[in-house]
């Protein structure tokens, strides 16, 4: 059964940390979510006004942030001792488990800046686990011509590729078992693809202009474009050709409580979390 549109929430322009110019779709105004993905962002501007002054140390608990470099330079600093380099074309897959302090700041003080940043709920069992992180540079995300002559990276789940060969994604291993794919296709290229029924799903189409199942229209840019169930997704791009991102992850079922950027199952583990902020215990062990 072929996967078709059953909602679209358009992109709000806003901005978040120290006043970084943004598009939130999921999680936005409305806090529209799909289960269990929390929140995506789009940031993209050639102007450093709207970016140089980044995301300062602010804490996190309760769920998994997954930022995607189309093009700029972030460091990643946290209480852990990581640093990691955030470059064109890599991936930030950070888990904030029981809790995480981090930055994310700018290298950079002109040109481009653009990417994304995907909030993805953890389970109640993994709520309080260890924070983690991991930083997946371009060379270490695997990508694969397509049959009409498009590219498609593997940032999370697999990908059969023309030869049969089975293409991995490096993140894997996780309960939501997410799928994340940016796909290129070209000019009236299509793109088929299966995703398991038992997955939620949505498309942001970011460049160019796309058709979704069996809609006849193309559909709107910067917007989370959700699916319905299904075992399958067909895509086919304009004469413009067209980028995406595509994910999918199984939902939880769990009740979300939320409180700025924690995101717990009730209203005493937020007020719990917010004591342990205030009191330095947030990141205890």
């Amino acid at each position: 059964m072929n996967r078709e549109i059953t909602r679209i929430i358009p992109g709000v322009l806003t901005s978040d940390g120290a006043g970084v110019r943004l598009r939130r779709s999921l999680g936005g105004q409305d806090r529209q979510r799909l289960d269990p993905f929390l929140m995506l962002d789009e940031f993209s501007s050639n102007d450093p006004n709207d970016y140089v002054a980044g995301f300062p140390p602010h804490p996190h608990r309760g769920f998994e942030t997954v930022t995607y470099m189309l093009e700029g330079h972030m460091l990643h600093e946290d209480h852990l001792g990581n640093r990691g380099h955030l470059k064109t074309g890599g991936v930030q897959w950070m888990t904030a488990g029981r809790g995480i302090i981090h930055s994310e700041m700018p290298q950079q003080e002109s040109g481009a800046m653009r990417g994304f940043q995907l909030w993805i709920n953890l389970p109640a069992k993994e709520k309080m686990k260890p924070a983690g992180y991991q930083d997946i540079q371009e060379d270490a995300i695997p990508r694969s011509t397509l049959p009409g002559g498009g590219l498609i990276k593997v940032i999370a789940g697999e990908y059969r590729n023309l030869r049969g060969e089975v293409i991995r994604g490096p993140i894997y291993g996780l309960s939501t078992e997410p799928l994340f794919f940016d796909i290129h296709l070209h000019a009236q290229e299509s793109f088929s693809h299966s995703i398991p029924i038992t997955h939620n799903a949505f498309i942001y189409i970011y460049e160019g202009d796309l058709k979704i199942g069996s809609a006849l229209q193309a559909s709107p840019k910067q917007s989370a474009i959700i699916l319905s169930e299904g075992d399958q997704l067909n895509i086919t791009a304009s004469e413009q050709g067209a980028k995406a991102i595509v994910l999918a992850a199984k939902p939880l079922h769990e009740p979300i409580v939320q409180h700025g950027p924690f995101v717990m199952n009730t209203r005493e583990e937020i007020e719990q979390a917010i004591d342990d902020y205030q009191h330095n215990r947030l990141t205890a062990i």
